[in-house]
């Protein structure tokens, strides 16, 4: 008697464009999933997750799907190396966006195969290949362009006096306590004030931290300085 052979694991990816086929009465999720079901039949593979992404446009980049994202974390965690879609709109319908996944999952020793048997991460297509390299090269611009544009919005705050990134200062929150601070210090050479004296005097005037309590003397040096 001949051994049964033990079928592949598989998880299934399914997205919905829009909220018109999301629901228990649409056809768009239940024909994915029937068509992703019989292929994973007819082909021997064993089904053990679905992940969807509901009214997920085909253009909305790969990283911002959470149902995508879920994926790669059951794909990292268990060694489930097969995706398995109902074709390659359905992953993603812009070309662009389609290779950046495929490349992501390619990355993670992945095959994405669509429920008409088409291997999406086969390399041996040429052209798959050279697109491929135009999606990543693209992906490495766009990231690089997007890094220098927040560093060059940072750099104009800064020289217009402002802080660009980490915890707001109290010159910039309040900026009268920062000045009341500073009156009751008196002059910088010869101090009227103690630090712990400030903060004391500030909180009869009404002005304490986030916490409702009189500000600590570290605190009152950093409004100061």
């Amino acid at each position: 008697m001949a051994r049964k052979q033990k079928q592949v694991e598989a998880v299934a990816y399914i997205r919905t464009s829009s909220a018109a086929n999301v629901g228990a009465d649409k056809d768009s999720e239940p024909r994915q999933r029937a068509a992703i079901e019989g292929f994973a039949k007819r082909a021997g593979f064993a089904l053990v997750a679905e992940y969807t992404d509901a009214a997920a446009r085909g253009a909305d980049p790969i990283e911002t799907r959470p149902g995508f994202s879920a994926l790669l974390d059951r794909i990292e965690g268990n060694g489930v190396r097969t995706v398995i879609v109902e074709d390659a709109s359905r992953f993603a319908r812009e070309l662009i966006t389609q290779e950046l996944g495929i490349i992501a999952l390619i990355s993670r020793g992945v095959r994405v195969l669509t429920a008409n048997g088409d291997d999406l991460t086969d390399g041996s297509d040429p052209s798959r290949v050279m697109m491929r390299q135009i999606a990543g090269a693209f992906h490495q611009y766009e990231k690089a362009r997007l890094v220098a544009k927040l560093k060059g919005a940072r750099d104009r705050k800064r020289a217009a006096g402002g802080k660009a990134e980490g915890r707001k200062r109290w010159i910039d929150l309040k900026p009268e306590l920062v000045q009341e601070a500073k009156r009751l210090r008196g002059p910088s050479r010869r101090p009227a004030r103690s630090l712990r004296e400030i903060a004391d005097e500030l909180e009869k005037l009404g002005y304490v931290n986030e916490r409702g309590v009189m500000f600590s003397p570290s605190s009152i040096k950093s409004m100061l300085a």
